[in-house]
């Protein structure tokens, strides 16, 4: 008798933070593990199967569709799916451009959209596979300074609950990974905008980016969004949706 064929997964986004935990405790777990950032990596050091990188810009048409196409050179099939990569935006809505919102929106929105469309017609045609969304819990309750990225996890939230429904037919899952505030790089990567002490927000927008740099060591670590991600994978019922942390990031 041959052995079932190997788990596959694509996880966008994991060369740090919760990609990277997401990663790792996937291939512990014996998946055949993807991952994708903008610039070409090595994989992990360590003992234990190695992650296979794809370069991939999920705000370029062109390279998704070449990251799609080597993912397809290297795998006949894939189980599943967990579009991770995003970043985030402080400033306020009176003084935040329509050119930063748009980029917030491309990357945390359409980014997930420009992986994901190709890939649900994948797992509809075999009727298999899950798909998880990495939301926030920020979606549900807005952060301050904080609109647009709050925005653009709401518009995951919407579309994970109008696509569970459309695919169950399918038998393909769709699922939401909602993280609060857990201790990674994220906020290295952020578009903080430029001080401006004359601005009439500068107080309370410096009140509440103190807020956040000091709460972030005390946050859990990205293991335990690493540990729902295992278990919507695996679960043979897996919840529709996963709150991991205490405060909405």
């Amino acid at each position: 008798m041959s052995a079932p064929p190997e788990k596959t997964v694509l996880i966008t986004g994991a060369s740090s933070g919760l990609g990277a935990a997401m990663a790792e405790r996937l291939q512990r777990e014996g998946w055949r593990v993807f991952g994708t950032s903008r610039h070409a990596r090595p994989a992990f050091s360590g003992e234990g199967p190695k992650i296979e990188w794809i370069q991939m810009d999920v705000c370029d048409d062109a390279s998704v569709e070449a990251g799609l196409a080597a993912l397809f050179a290297c795998t006949p099939h894939l189980d599943a799916l967990v579009c991770n990569a995003g970043w985030g935006i402080f400033g306020s809505v009176e003084e935040t451009s329509i050119e930063r919102a748009r980029a917030q929106l491309e990357t945390n929105y359409f980014g997930v959209l420009r992986v994901l469309r190709p890939l649900i017609t994948h797992m509809r045609e075999r009727r298999s596979g899950r798909i998880l969304l990495v939301g926030s819990l920020a979606g549900r309750a807005p952060i301050p300074f904080q609109a647009h990225y709050s925005a653009s996890k709401a518009a995951i939230e919407a579309l994970v609950m109008a696509l569970a429904n459309e695919l169950h037919a399918f038998d393909v899952f769709v699922g939401l990974i909602e993280p609060g505030d857990i201790d990674t790089p994220f906020n290295d990567g952020m578009d903080w905008g430029e001080p401006d002490g004359a601005s009439p927000y500068a107080e309370q927008a410096g009140r509440t980016e103190l807020a956040i740099r000091e709460a972030l060591p005390l946050a859990p670590g990205p293991g335990i969004v690493a540990d729902a991600v295992a278990h919507a994978l695996g679960a043979r019922r897996p919840r529709l949706r996963y709150a991991v942390g205490r405060e909405a990031w």
